[in-house]
């Protein structure tokens, strides 16, 4: 299990891993692409129901009229596959990933 604090720093403050956002994200409005990274970066709202294993790694929000989620994954440092051990920095890249739920 990755601890929640490791996910939740990188996920509030956009530093420690890399951020990508999908097209569909990418060409929103300024002012709806900027709602949804505040939005992401205050979710707070994890539940047994949308969080089972308490990783905070998975989200999802409503804006506007429209649903998007954001994904935290877990890569080794080259990128090339799943890191070994989620938990250690030295050896994780954490990827956030930005997307409009219809792009999922």
């Amino acid at each position: 299990m990755v601890p929640d604090q490791a996910c939740d720093l990188f996920r509030t403050t956009f530093k420690g891993g890399r951020v990508m956002m999908t097209r569909g994200v990418k060409f929103l409005p300024d002012n709806l692409r900027k709602k949804f990274l505040a939005a992401v970066q205050t979710f707070d709202t994890f539940t047994r129901g949308n969080d089972p294993h308490g990783e905070h790694d998975f989200g999802s929000i409503d804006l506007d009229g429209t649903k998007f989620f954001w994904k935290i994954d877990y890569y080794d440092l080259a990128m090339n596959q799943q890191t070994a051990d989620p938990t250690d920095p030295e050896a994780t890249m954490r990827v956030l990933t930005l997307m409009r739920a219809d792009e999922y």
